[in-house]
This record gives structure tokens, sequence and C-alpha cells, in this order.
């Protein structure tokens, strides 16, 4: 298989970050996740990925993975028949590891991003690509035409990539559409937000954040009804997850913890029930 090279400056970068650290993290022996498909993919592309390495925010990207892989088990063991949607899939591999057997699957991202993805995954009878804009109302309604399970909307690290008029469309076309369903966001507040010139890895990319949120719960706002049904700080995990995790890592949330760094406490990963 040729090479495939993402183009510099474009929001394809951002994406090379998590698949990165995911790729980096399976050679490990003690490892928070196991991910040799993101490995793979990672010698596939031409791109220099060694402006990555040993980055502090790696290690955050894969905590935040970890969490939401944990959301979707959690999701898949309740409603083994639902539909899982990951937004701005990326060059994800969730689907790889926690998929049930059993579950359907869409991976939405814009079609540029698709076509990249498409060199490394294949339609299947429970599992599409759809390459649309998240803000765009036709991937939702083909969507729910497909489905008429239970569903939980995957979107990490995407939103806040977003102006707020166009994260409030994707909230409000998500009620609309797919009322009672679960979503799972991750959320900038001012001290991450303010500091992205200085981020260890968006400063190495053309991409940046335009949505700050200071306090998740105001999404209830926007669509009465919306319930919170977890938000976490990368040093406020889940107590059961945290006391799973290689203790190395363990010691290294808490000593963060401790520091109480605005960048780390104002970024929240959250569980949303819909109206």
């Amino acid at each position: 298989m040729d090479r495939e090279k993402p183009r510099p400056g474009t929001v394809q970068e951002t994406l090379l970050i998590p698949l990165y650290a995911r790729a980096v993290e399976n050679r490990k022996e003690q490892a928070l996740l196991r991910d040799p498909r993101a490995e793979e993919i990672v010698a596939s592309i031409d791109y220099d990925f060694g402006r990555f390495d040993s980055l502090p925010s790696l290690t955050g990207a894969l905590l935040r993975t970890l969490l939401f892989d944990r959301w979707v088990g959690d999701f898949l063991s309740e409603h083994p028949d639902g539909t899982v949607v990951e937004i701005g899939t990326g060059l994800n591999t969730r689907y790889e590891r926690v998929d049930n057997g059993r579950a359907r699957w869409f991976e939405l991202d814009l079609p540029d991003v698709i076509a990249l993805r498409r060199t490394f995954f294949t339609d299947t009878p429970r599992r599409t690509m759809i390459a649309a804009s998240v803000t765009d109302e036709s991937w939702a309604a083909e969507v729910a035409s497909r489905t008429d399970g239970p569903c939980l909307f995957v979107a990490e690290a995407v939103l806040p990539y977003l102006h707020e008029p166009d994260v409030r469309r994707v909230v409000d076309l998500l009620a609309d559409h797919f009322p009672g369903s679960l979503v799972a966001l991750d959320t900038a507040g001012p001290g991450f937000f303010d500091t992205q010139e200085q981020h260890d890895a968006l400063s190495k990319v053309d991409a940046r954040m335009h949505w700050y949120c200071p306090d998740p719960a105001q999404l209830g706002d926007w669509r009465p009804g919306t319930g919170m049904l977890a938000s976490h700080t990368l040093t406020s995990l889940p107590g059961p997850l945290l006391a799973e995790l290689p203790l190395p890592y363990q010691q290294m949330v808490s000593a963060l913890a401790a520091q109480r760094l605005p960048q780390a406490e104002g970024y929240r990963l959250n569980l949303l029930r819909l109206p």
C-alpha cells in the first residue's frame, strides 16, 4: 500500500496526535490501552510523527480515550444492540477496541478525512462511514433512518474546534433527531482555551479551538431537560477507572491533581443525556 500523507496545516494533523499516542502506548509493557491497529496505521502514513514524541499531552489524550471507551463499553453492556456514532471519527479505532459483535456503528467525518480513513477501513453491514460535516442535517437523517435502537454519540476532541453557533447547531440536531440519546464530549475551559499557543501538541499544528465552555452544565440551558450524567477532568477520573491504571500512571495523575493547573482543571470529559 502506498504511504498516505495528510496535508500539513490542515485539520487532519490534529487527528494524528491521538493516533500516535495510541500507537506509541501499544509498544509499552505496561500500557493504558492496547491498539495494534493504530501502530499499523502510523507505520503506513508518510508524516513526521517524531514531532510529537514525549509530549505530556499524549498521555492526556490516552486518558480521555480510555474514559470514552469505558462509557461506550458501559452503553453496549446495557444496550448490546444499540448504535454508536463516532462524530469526527478521524483515524479512531474504537470499534476495534470495544465492539461487542452486535452493535451498529456509524463513523462520521469531513470528506477529506473519510477519504483518508477509507485507505485503512472498509464498511461492513454493522459499520458505516459517512462523509459529511457534523453540522449538516443530512447525516443525522441518514442515521436516524437506519437505526431504531438507543444511540450513543461520541465527539472526542471535536466540538471545541467549532465556533459556538455550530456547537449549538450540533446539540440541537442531535436532540431533534435522537431524543433521549447519550452524548460523550469534551469541553475546554478558559484556562485550557487561552493557552493553546503554548500547548505542547497544538502549538505544533495549525488547528485551533474556537469554543470554550466554562461550565458544561450550561449545555442544559441550550436544551432544557438535558441531563449531566458525568463530568470529569483528567485529574478526577472515576475511581474504578483510576484504580485500573498501571501504578506509574496513577502516580502521575495524583501528582498532576496536586498542582491544580488551570489547563488541566478547565478541560472536562462529559457524558450527557439529551431530553
